[in-house]
C-alpha cells in the first residue's frame, strides 16, 4: 500500500494502525477527521468528496516524505475518502509512529495541516435548506 490514498470506501482503522506498529516505535499518534452537521452555521445534511487523483496522490506523497525526513519518526500515512459520505464518516485518517511522543505528535500535526492546505481534494456540502457550496480542504469557499 502507497503511504497516501483515496479511497471510495469506509478507512479500516484497524489495519492501518497494524501498519505503523515496529518493535522500536513507542508512540503511535493518529488523526481521524468525521463529517460533522454543522460548517460555518449551517446545517449540513451529506457531503461529496471529489479530487484530481494523479496529483493528490503525489502530493500526498510528497507531504509524507517530508514528514519522514522533517520529524524523527519511522512511517506515516494517510487515507482520504472520496465521493458521498454521510455524518459521522470518517472523512480522513492520518497516522504516525515513533520512538518517542514528541515527534508522533508534531509530525500527525503537520501531515493532516499539509494534506488540508496542499493536496487537489474539494468537498461539496450538501446543506438542510436546500443548497450546497463547494469547499477547498482548508474549509474556504471555491471561487467560481
Amino acid at each position: 500500500m502507497s503511504a497516501f490514498c483515496l479511497a471510495d470506501c469506509p478507512i479500516d482503522v484497524a489495519r492501518l494502525g497494524r501498519e505503523l506498529a515496529s518493535r522500536s516505535a513507542g508512540a503511535c499518534v493518529s488523526f481521524e477527521g468525521w463529517v460533522r452537521d454543522r460548517n460555518a452555521g449551517k446545517a449540513v445534511l451529506r457531503l461529496a468528496y471529489q479530487a484530481y487523483p494523479a496529483l493528490a496522490l503525489a502530493e500526498g506523497e510528497r507531504i509524507l516524505v517530508h514528514a519522514r525526513e522533517r520529524f524523527a519518526i519511522e512511517h506515516a500515512l494517510c487515507v482520504h475518502r472520496v465521493g458521498e459520505l454521510e455524518i459521522g464518516d470518517l472523512a480522513v485518517w492520518v497516522g504516525v509512529s515513533a520512538a518517542h511522543r514528541d515527534a508522533a505528535f508534531a509530525a500527525c500535526r503537520h501531515v493532516i495541516d499539509e494534506i488540508k492546505a496542499h493536496v487537489p481534494i474539494w468537498k461539496n456540502e450538501f446543506y438542510r435548506d436546500g443548497a450546497s457550496g463547494w469547499l477547498h480542504p482548508d474549509g474556504s469557499p471555491v471561487s467560481a
